[in-house]
Formats: structure tokens, sequence, C-alpha cells
């Protein structure tokens, strides 16, 4: 997706003491008729490990004729991490890849130094609507690694591992989790997973990582005795054993990492240990000299 700058919240509840170090609010945000719920980059947490943004993206019903249209845009210095539950996206970029996204599976964009994508509804998908729920993040790249060759990686759902047993099901996004290895190859060190919670089921989360955090998407979540609810992140202390409780069911992302090598800026798509490469990627598309995305005819023009 594409990030139109806006006014950000500053109201975080911060904790003192406990495995919970801070709990983060989802933020409505319209991106041109489609509302997503922002979650990262906050004013008082900029990333979570490499995890630089964070994007729920629905649940919505599309009516008959209507549909999501992200024209192309640009980005740099990051991988684009789509993860769907419902619903599909149709990516293009300028690589020339045409993929359709689907529940389960795993679209993980490599920008570099530099790529550009459209995310839209299918013209066969559009005319009898439906409906999109989902999740979008960015992974900053390491330094040594930000002016990469772009590239894209799709693996299809079955390739994932599965860790299931006492009453929850744990999903593989990227990463290693729990003696398992998701196929999804990455450029720094980090963990993404979905996991269900059956009603009672209680959730260990691995205190390897250096960062950490839980998103609650679906129910309510108990940690250390508090509950959270849907729409909220929650980032755990470093080093603090932390367990997640299912009263009822719900559905929760886990996500972290290795802290990154140093700050990271961030503007509109473009995220960068540089603020002047950030400068040169904004001349950059104002001029067009970013690579086309073939088929397209559109693209979204430089914020001003």
């Amino acid at each position: 997706m594409s990030w139109q700058p806006a006014h950000e919240a500053t109201q975080a509840d911060i904790r003192s003491s406990g495995p919970v170090e801070l709990v983060i609010g989802g933020r409505a945000r319209d991106l041109g008729g489609f509302e997503v719920r922002r979650i990262l980059p906050f004013a008082k947490r900029r990333m979570v490990g490499p995890f630089v943004f964070l994007d729920q993206m629905g649940p919505v019903s599309f009516a008959a004729g209507t549909g999501i249209d992200v024209r192309p845009h640009p980005h740099i210095g990051l991988a684009t991490v789509t993860y769907l539950l419902d619903g599909e996206i149709m990516h293009r970029d300028s690589l020339g890849t045409v993929q359709p996204i689907r529940p389960g599976a795993v679209n993980w964009m490599t920008a570099g130094r530099g790529i550009v994508h459209s995310e839209r509804t299918a013209p066969e998908r559009r005319a009898s609507g439906g409906r999109l729920y989902g999740l979008q993040s960015w992974v900053a790249l390491p330094q040594r690694h930000e002016e990469t060759a772009p590239a894209f990686a799709h693996h299809a759902a079955d390739a994932l591992p599965v860790i299931d047993g006492e009453g929850k099901t744990v999903r593989l996004i990227a990463g290693a989790l729990y003696g398992a290895r998701s196929p999804v190859a990455t450029l720094s060190e980090l963990f993404y997973a979905d996991a269900a919670l059956a009603p009672g089921a209680r959730l260990e989360v691995p205190v390897a990582s250096e960062e950490r955090a839980v998103y609650v998407l679906e129910g309510d979540a108990a940690i250390a005795g508090e509950t959270y609810n849907s729409g909220q992140l929650v980032v755990l202390r470093p080093g603090a054993e932390a367990t997640v409780s299912a009263a009822g069911a719900c559905r929760v992302m886990l996500l972290g990492g290795a802290g990154m090598d140093g700050e990271r800026h961030i503007w509109w798509n473009f995220v960068s240990s540089s603020p002047e490469r950030i400068e040169q990627a904004k001349a950059d598309w104002r001029a067009d000299r970013f690579p086309a995305v073939p088929g397209e005819i559109e693209r979204i023009p430089l914020p001003e």
C-alpha cells in the first residue's frame, strides 16, 4: 500500500513494570476511499525489530463494481509483506510481476534501491464485489542491503509451516519460531506469525528475539493478567517472559526481531538510514526516473 502522510496521534499507554512495555492503539487512515487501521509507525515507537510499518486492511465488504485501486507508487530501502485473511489483491510491479495475492500466502517484495508497484481488485472480482481483510507490513532493510536489487517472492499458503496443538494454530509467515522456519528468505533476523487460539489456550512468546510485539487481530487476549482488545499492539519488554492467554477465541499476530542497525527515516513510501537518500528518491519519482509497471498508465504523484 501507499502511505499517505497524516497527522499521527501521540497518545500511548506506557508501562513502567511487567512484561508489557507499551500498548499502541490502531488509528484510522483513509487511503483514497479505502480505510485502514495504522499501527506502526507510532510517535513513541517507530519500529519493532525491523518492522517499521503495519496496517490492518478491513475487514471491509465492497459492493459490486467496486474494489481497491492503489495506483503505481515507489518504494526504497524496505520489503513489503502482504498477508491476506480474506479476499484477493492483484499485485503488479516494475519487475513485470503479475501475482494475485490470496489468503494465507506470503507476498514479499524487496524494494532495495527502488521498485514500483500497484495493488488493485481484478476486474472479475470487482464485478461481483466481495470482502477484503488482511495486513500489510514493511520491513526495513539492514544498511548493507538498502541498495540491493529489487525482487519479488510469492509463497503459497501450503508452503508455510503450521504449528498445531493444545488449542492453538500458528502459521509461520517468516523467520523462525517454535522450532520451525518459514521458507521465506529475509535479509535480517525476524519473526512474523499468525496465531489462532481456542478458548482457554495459552501461547508463550519466545524471548530469544530482542524486540517483540503481539498484535490482537480478533477477540481479546490476556498477558500477565491484563486483557487487550482487537486493534491493539502490545510491545513486550526485552527479555521478559510473556504468555498470551485466551478466555474466548482470539487471533493474534506475533512479530519482531533484532534491533535495527541505526535509525530509519520514513517519508511517504521511502525508508532509509540516510535522509539524503530519501531526498534523491523524491527527486527521482518527481522526474519519472523510477521504472514503470508494465500495463499501467497511472501513478500516484509525489505528495507536496
